[in-house]
């Protein structure tokens, strides 16, 4: 049989980006805070900010400084022009304050500072050398950017991650900390529930698992009789 054949018999799971846990992306901003490099900082904002705004890889490498509106709750993101959005009107992404170890505001006001961006593109090339150039990253490179990032932190299935794996994360994580669909689809701004209750029903495989209850059930009677 031909290989055609054989999926088309046994079928298989569209490949999609891994999502980009909570957990793997606290150990990413550890590795990137090791040292003071201007890369790393930006690669820190870059994730961050993807990551807690639920962005789209051509939503983040788009923002201008004159999109930002830093504010005492955080940080206020004008996203100009999306995918769901197609009369152009805008819509606004707000970012909160976090922690030590995760506050997207914070970072991103620390790069832009750091690299004296004042306008034009957040998210510039950098060279090797450290030269911050005036052109965006390309978003078509910032899926082997995470990649690169992830090996270097030995986080498993590295080649998995893509620029989605920022948007879907956020989606998978917040659904595995209980907030509501309705929350989810207002920071992702997701017009349709369904693809935001795929994202999030993958962070529930195993919370809400049928098998899981039994077992957990079983265990418990188990315990019970010892």
């Amino acid at each position: 049989k031909t290989l055609t054949g054989i999926k088309n018999i046994h079928g298989r799971p569209k490949e999609k980006a891994l999502a980009l846990q909570i957990e793997d992306l606290i150990a990413i901003v550890n590795f990137l805070t090791a040292n003071d490099r201007l890369i790393n900082l930006r690669n820190n904002a870059l994730l961050q900010v993807g990551f807690f705004g639920a962005l789209r890889r051509s939503e983040l490498v788009a923002i201008q400084f004159s999109h930002l509106r830093f504010v005492p709750q955080g940080v206020e993101i004008i996203i100009p022009r999306s995918k769901t959005d197609q009369s152009g009107d805008g819509q606004i992404c707000a970012i909160p304050h976090g922690d030590k170890i995760l506050c997207p505001a914070t970072v991103l006001k620390m790069w832009c500072q750091k690299a004296h961006i004042e306008n034009g593109p957040v998210f510039r090339r950098v060279t090797k050398d450290g030269k911050i150039l005036p052109e965006p990253i390309d978003a078509n490179h910032l899926s082997s950017l995470i990649k690169k990032i992830a090996y270097a932190c030995d986080l498993p299935n590295a080649n998995r991650y893509s620029g989605h794996s920022l948007r879907r994360g956020f989606a998978t994580t917040a659904s595995q900390q209980g907030i509501s669909l309705s929350a989810v689809m207002q920071q992702g701004r997701w017009k349709h529930a369904g693809t935001a209750i795929g994202y999030m029903e993958e962070g529930q495989r195993f919370e809400t698992n049928a098998a899981g209850m039994m077992l957990k059930e079983r265990s418990k009677i188990q315990t019970d009789k010892d």
